[in-house]
């Protein structure tokens, strides 16, 4: 345990959170005691970019898309953004064992590295084997946080295939204000926070920084991650911003391995930062430019890796991309967005110790990918009938061209506050560096999908209760795989389809419930890939998910909340054998806040209250019942 002087000032005020949680017979936590908005006035306010790139009625979105606020998050006392994720239908979250270990989000059945990330319209996915690992993203600084679901190649380019999940940074305004958090519990878990945000003349500004320290629960499983985030601009008048995203992450973690197969030393450091300036400018109503360039880099080190094939490796990945986007309408019932994007990687593994037992291997792999793309869509916005149709050309210096498009639209019908939509696209994910090394120049090809959903939300009671029901289907092809050699081709052929259910309401201004269930239905259609036969059920996707949460602010001062998941039915790949079936699993999390005054609250919250033991994958336990409480300070 660190010697933290300041935790001990604060720890008999930790208790009384936890106990509150024993009394409080419902649901979530406010920053402040300030009257909720009513139901109707949350609605008005909604907006999405995810769907079409620009602002757009979140009630008018012609694609699947989901919405978590930062209200949600402080609620819930969510502090990494897959744990935020966990209540969006179609999303399923598998976490490698305890927090700071690897994390993927499969959507719609579809993997990591099949989805897009994005961070204020900056693409992160990084690493050798392209998929970004939620591990160690946290909520500072975070304004919300939007998920579409289905191919969105056609204006996210790579890695779109499945959905996007893009993420929007607070940008200041108003006087500026500071808010610190401390917390401690149980696993010799210690937290700070600070944020703080504001506007001084013409320039805005947002930051937020975060350290975490905890011992999880086996040997060699401690997790140390320090993060930051910074939003600045400077708008010399209202057309204009100019201003810049500064992003650094520092994470240190024990990998034990699985139960079965512990290792006493085996760490792994993973340090990501990058710098994205960019220009914001609108000439009237009607012309809208946006230009960003940024530069990401991440480094990693795994020693001593005790794998017993690859030994110790260091890694560095590094990506210049520039995305530029223009917004014309030429006409109040039509949207014109067209862009340019380019993207250069370079990636690299050393490995001076890598095994040479099955033939020669080499100690250092490297990968250089370029990436020249154009697209253009058009949005058509007559009285309640959006309809939206695009296409978009990427180039690559690898394997060529690559074509997609998207036709997609929504109808409101006002007689019954109804909105029917749908879509159908096509999508691509490019083979990761890791994918090309291991290709040995088999001419990999980009992993394809035509995709489509149809889908219904229902407004109720003044809008005090709104019900989304959603049908997709997607087709893959191209899917690379192992062809048990060390090798990886384009083998495989997948089909993944279900049904999605989303359900918000607030009977009172106080009080609010959230639901989602997922059914999926997700197999391999072809015979080639000898991981796994045809037929099987792809794995770690389950087959339902149940998600339920309800909030509610007593005497304006206290908020507690409850959030609960079921998962059932999901299978675990068996090398050389078929699937096997792994256990259902439910959890349930319970916290409060309660506000002494407008610079001071304290809070608590116990995760996994029923101590269940679990694993969402095989093997790599996730936590018991934890329970932790601290203090919040705002001036």
């Amino acid at each position: 345990m660190r010697n933290r002087p300041v935790w001990f000032c604060f720890r008999g005020a930790h208790a009384l959170p936890c106990a509150l949680l024993a009394f409080a017979p419902l649901i979530s936590f406010g920053q402040e005691a300030l009257p909720t908005p009513s139901p109707s006035e949350v609605e008005t306010e909604a907006v999405v970019v995810s769907a079409t790139r620009f602002d757009i009625p979140l009630d008018q979105s012609p694609a699947s898309v989901s919405v978590i606020s930062s209200e949600d998050i402080e609620q819930k006392q969510i502090e990494r953004v897959s744990d935020a994720l966990r209540e969006i239908p179609g999303l399923n979250v598998v976490q490698t064992g305890t927090p700071g270990q690897l994390t993927s989000i499969f959507m719609r059945g579809l993997p990591s590295e099949d989805m897009q990330v994005l961070l204020d319209g900056i693409p992160i996915n990084q690493g050798l084997a392209g998929q970004f690992d939620f591990a160690n993203l946290t909520t500072d600084d975070i304004d919300r946080i939007e998920v579409a679901r289905g191919p969105q190649s056609t204006v996210y380019g790579p890695r779109a295939l499945a959905g996007v999940v893009q993420i929007f940074t607070k940008q200041g305004a108003g006087k500026p204000g500071f808010t610190f958090s401390s917390e401690g519990g149980s696993y010799d878990t210690f937290r700070e926070s600070l944020e703080s945000d504001g506007k001084l003349g013409e320039f805005d500004y947002s930051i937020g920084a975060s350290r975490l320290d905890t011992d999880n629960a086996r040997p060699n499983n401690n997790y140390r991650n320090s993060s930051g985030v910074a939003d600045v601009g400077w708008s010399p008048n209202e057309q204009l911003r100019i201003g810049s995203l500064f992003v650094y992450s520092l994470s240190d973690t024990g990998n034990p391995n699985t139960i079965f197969n512990p290792r006493p030393v085996d760490h792994f450091l993973t340090e990501k930062w990058f710098i994205a300036p960019h220009i914001d400018l609108q000439l009237g109503d009607w012309w809208e430019h946006k230009l960003i360039f940024d530069y990401d880099h991440e480094r990693q080190l795994n020693d001593p890796n005790q794998d017993g094939f690859v030994g110790p490796t260091r890694a560095l990945f590094e990506r210049t991309t520039v995305d530029y986007q223009n917004d014309l309408k030429p006409a109040s019932w039509l949207t014109l967005t067209s862009g340019f994007f380019y993207s250069r990687v370079n990636a690299g593994q050393e490995r001076p110790f890598v095994s040479q037992a099955f033939g020669p291997q080499p100690t250092f792999i490297s990968d250089h990918t370029q990436e020249v793309a154009g697209f253009l869509q058009a949005t058509v916005n007559v009285d309640n009938f959006i309809f939206v149709a695009g296409g978009r050309l990427d180039n690559f210096n690898l394997f060529g061209d690559v074509w997609t498009y998207r036709f997609a639209g929504s109808y409101e019908i006002d007689q019954t506050n109804t909105t029917l939509h749908s879509s159908v696209a096509t999508g691509f994910s490019p083979p990761s560096s890791q994918d090309k090394i291991f290709g040995m120049n088999f001419g990999l090809r980009p992993e394809k999908d035509l995709g489509w959903d149809i889908g219904i939300e229902q407004r109720l009671w003044e809008n005090r209760v709104r019900v989304g029901a959603t049908y997709f289907h997607n087709d893959l092809s191209n899917v690379i795989g192992f062809n048990g050699q060390f090798h990886t081709l384009n083998l495989g052929a997948a089909e993944t389809q279900g049904l999605e259910i989303e359900l918000h309401a607030q009977p009172i201004a106080d009080l609010t419930f959230t639901a989602s269930y997922t059914y999926l239905d997700a197999e391999k259609t072809s015979s080639a890939d000898i991981s796994q036969p045809r037929g099987a059920r792809l794995p770690r996707r389950p087959r339902n998910e149940v998600y339920v949460s309800g909030s509610y602010l007593w005497w304006k001062k206290l908020r507690t909340t409850i959030a609960a998941k079921f998962v059932n039915a999901r299978e675990e790949i068996n090398f050389g054998g078929p699937n096997f079936d792994i256990e259902d699993y439910s959890f349930v999390n319970v916290a409060a806040e309660y506000e002494i005054n407008p610079h001071l609250s304290i809070f608590g919250r116990i995760d996994n209250l029923t101590n269940e033991h679990y694993a969402e994958v095989f093997g790599f336990p996730a936590l018991g019942m934890a329970a932790y409480g601290g203090v919040k300070l705002r001036f």
